[in-house]
């Protein structure tokens, strides 16, 4: 990976966000069935309709659970983000998740068949990210980037803030959650990962890009919306506002 990579997120039933997002030039979308209003099967029918779409598209799950996980890469999902990581064993029970015995417990059953029917192909082409976001998660940090199999670590500050005891508003600007950010960052590229991160907006993720983190979440297309109709709006009112008289 070359560069900064920019991606969207997609919290809702609907292809047009991540349409947009690929036509906007962004890197990836996350389809989050984690917070997001989705569970596996829509993110199934979604990234089915995303088969042409010149776009990334990663599942955010919950657990480790294979049963999700699995299905959400036979619907052809690119890679998984796996929320909620703690320890490196729960870090390996993701890399199990995608691959198939004997490396894993991953059940063979490809929904579409332009993914083909290789196991090791399959199993290759599902990158595995695991978020950093408590402060187990955190204390672990180098034993959970030893783990074979991870592509890389996604760091989601909301969380991580709240559980080192700061809240919302400083989860990019406390100095103690930047150090945290910083060390979560450089210890995932140490080890050869992708250091990911949800930034959440424009200035966060130019920020954190500088701060050596390559993989940036900026916005959610509700976000993405209502900041571009609010644009709009503005542009339109301006208009009339500053219009000279007949």
């Amino acid at each position: 990976m070359t560069g900064p990579q920019w991606g969207g997120w997609i919290t809702g039933p609907t292809a047009l966000g991540p349409e947009q997002f690929a036509a906007a030039g962004y890197d990836y979308v996350g389809i989050d069935i984690q917070h997001g209003y989705l569970d596996d099967a829509d993110a199934a029918v979604l990234l089915r309709r995303l088969t042409h779409v010149p776009i990334r598209a990663l599942v955010r799950v919950p657990s480790v659970d294979p049963a999700p996980i699995g299905r959400v890469l036979d619907a052809g999902a690119d890679g998984i983000i796996v929320a909620m990581v703690d320890s490196p064993d729960q870090a390996a029970a993701a890399v199990a998740a995608t691959r198939y015995p004997p490396h894993g417990y991953r059940s063979f059953g490809p929904l579409r068949p332009d993914l083909g029917s290789d196991p090791a192909a399959l199993a290759a082409r599902a990158a595995v990210f695991v978020m950093i976001e408590t402060a187990a998660g955190l204390a672990a940090v180098e034993q959970i980037c030893a783990v074979d199999g991870l592509t890389g670590i996604y760091t989601g500050p909301a969380d991580l803030a709240l559980s080192l005891g700061f809240g919302i508003p400083d989860a990019l600007r406390a100095p103690e959650m930047l150090d945290a950010i910083d060390h979560i960052g450089a210890t995932a590229t140490a080890a050869g990962l992708v250091a990911g991160i949800h930034a959440g907006t424009g200035p966060a993720g130019r920020a954190l890009a500088a701060r050596g983190y390559t993989m940036l979440t900026l916005a959610a297309e509700s976000q993405a919306l209502r900041h571009g109709a609010a644009d709009i709006l503005a542009q339109a009112r301006t208009t009339i506002e500053t219009k000279e008289p007949q």
